[in-house]
């Protein structure tokens, strides 16, 4: 947090909180209230979108990640800096070596890493701007040391037609010693079937025999897991759970528990509001860090990033199972549903 404060206390929002003068959790929690996405919008983006210079975060912020979110359907511009880029890879690295260290004789990068994500085709709102979906900026981020370890090639990934793409990425992985695959779980499946289509295979174990790993996030997995493993057709290939947003990676499935695990010191400071409080007081409830979080509670998930987005509630809800690590399960929204009775629900209570 200290870190987060003192790099963006000369920035606009830095000189409005007076971020300089944090040392505390309890400073912190006194100068930056909780805002929505839609609050921090108007009270500071709106104005000088599409350019966020020295505005949340210091410099020029080089990419905008498009999402309708998961309960609204207007446009969200989330700043992504080139720290928070640095942060995203970090956590892939965490979830690579979680993996390595639970399955030792792993050849993970003796094979390609496949990369399924929307179109990177990013658009230019303004010089040194670029916006577009996460996934396409995350292909355009890829290290060049490890670019030639990855699928597929950036004029693939760039194709905007994605039934054409999707032929294209069947077709052309067929011959490839594939590893890893990651990506959204409905795009996955669309992917496994093509490449079924493509090679007449009965399962992709049998194409891809060196598979190791399918790395899948966005979406509560349950509803396609039976899917996942009759296609696949091999219980040696890990369903890795993730646990990212637009704005940062949060957790990773757990190889020993199946919990997702929160990642700490990749640039984020985590707050959590009790469920039940947010309810009653909105952005004035009672905020815990994660040294003050209980087990059995559902809390509502605030972030303050290394992007700029200051106490920021990203519309989750979680429910810590063990606090040392910290390993939690998704419970859903904050606005996931409206009985006919006027009751909030989240996702365990439907």
């Amino acid at each position: 947090m200290r870190r987060l404060t003192r790099h963006a206390r000369d920035t606009r929002f830095g000189r409005d909180h007076g971020l300089g003068g944090i040392r505390t959790i309890q400073d912190f929690q006194r100068r930056v209230p909780v805002r929505t996405y839609e609050a921090f919008w108007d009270d500071y983006l709106k104005t000088y979108y599409p350019v966020f210079q020295d505005l949340a975060w210091p410099g020029r912020i080089p990419y905008l990640a498009l999402t309708s979110g998961t309960t609204q359907g207007a446009t969200k511009y989330i700043p992504v800096s080139r720290e928070m880029v640095r942060s995203n890879r970090k956590a892939a690295q965490t979830v690579t070596a979680a993996h390595m260290a639970a399955r030792p004789e792993s050849r993970l990068f003796e094979g390609r890493i496949f990369f399924l994500g929307g179109t990177t085709a990013l658009e230019e709102p303004a010089p040194g701007v670029r916006q577009g979906d996460l996934s396409g900026i995350a292909a355009i981020e890829v290290s060049p040391l490890l670019r030639p370890y990855t699928f597929p090639p950036l004029d693939l990934a760039l194709e905007p037609d994605w039934d054409a793409k999707l032929a294209r990425l069947a077709r052309e992985s067929l011959g490839l010693p594939i590893t890893l695959v990651s990506g959204v779980p409905s795009w996955l499946l669309l992917l496994f079937r093509r490449v079924l289509e493509e090679s007449g295979a009965a399962s992709i174990a049998e194409v891809w025999p060196r598979l190791e790993m399918v790395v899948h996030g966005g979406v509560k997995f349950a509803p396609y897991e039976s899917a996942f493993r009759e296609i696949l057709g091999s219980d040696a290939v890990r369903l890795q759970e993730t646990y990212p947003c637009s704005e940062g990676f949060l957790a990773f499935g757990d190889p020993a528990t199946g919990l997702l695990r929160l990642i700490v010191d990749h640039g984020i400071f985590y707050e959590f509001i009790p469920l039940a409080d947010y309810k009653r007081r909105g952005p004035f409830a009672s905020r815990a860090w994660l040294g003050d979080v209980r087990t059995g509670i559902d809390y509502v998930v605030v972030v303050t990033t290394c992007a700029g987005m200051w106490a920021h509630v990203i519309g989750d809800t979680i429910r810590f199972e063990s606090l040392d690590p910290p390993r939690l399960r998704f419970t859903g929204r904050t606005k996931f549903t409206l009985s006919a009775f006027g009751e909030h629900l989240i996702l365990d209570e439907v």
